[in-house]
């Protein structure tokens, strides 16, 4: 039977290794990882503003403009008049950035399948699929 102590523990575990799982994939990524998730975001919810992205991500409205900036000097993503504010300006990506993107998840998601196949049975592979919905319905709580 578990007791609070042990799901405590499993927790500490859980995060500790949740991070290093992270932080390996971030070393992974083919931009900084403010870069990445501005540019994740744009590609999940569409355009938006600076202002509007500075608060999803929760840094200060000038960081993101920078972040923006450099995205934007790069070429991954491009600003367009709102239609419905014109002293706005949305950001959305652009081509190139669409396909960067996805490019560097490939890339990421190539590099995890390559270690489950390379450290996990086919038995450890069920279980980890399973620990994934159980990780899902975590998250969703």
């Amino acid at each position: 039977m578990t007791t609070e102590v042990d799901r405590a523990q499993l927790a500490g575990e859980l995060r500790v290794v949740l991070g290093q799982l992270i932080r390996r994939l971030r070393a992974e990524h083919s931009f900084s990882l403010s870069q990445g998730a501005v540019l994740g975001r744009l590609d999940r919810e569409g355009p938006r503003s600076v202002s509007d992205l500075a608060a999803a991500e929760r840094v200060r409205p000038q960081s993101m403009a920078q972040t923006v900036g450099d995205l934007e000097a790069d070429g991954l993503v491009a600003r367009t008049p709102d239609p419905g504010d014109g002293r706005r300006a949305l950001v959305q990506l652009t081509d190139d950035g669409r396909s960067t993107l996805a490019a560097d998840r490939r890339h990421r998601d190539g590099w995890l399948a390559d270690a489950i196949t390379q450290k996990l049975s086919a038995e450890e592979e069920a279980i980890l699929a399973d620990a994934v919905a159980l990780l899902r319905r975590l998250v969703d709580s």
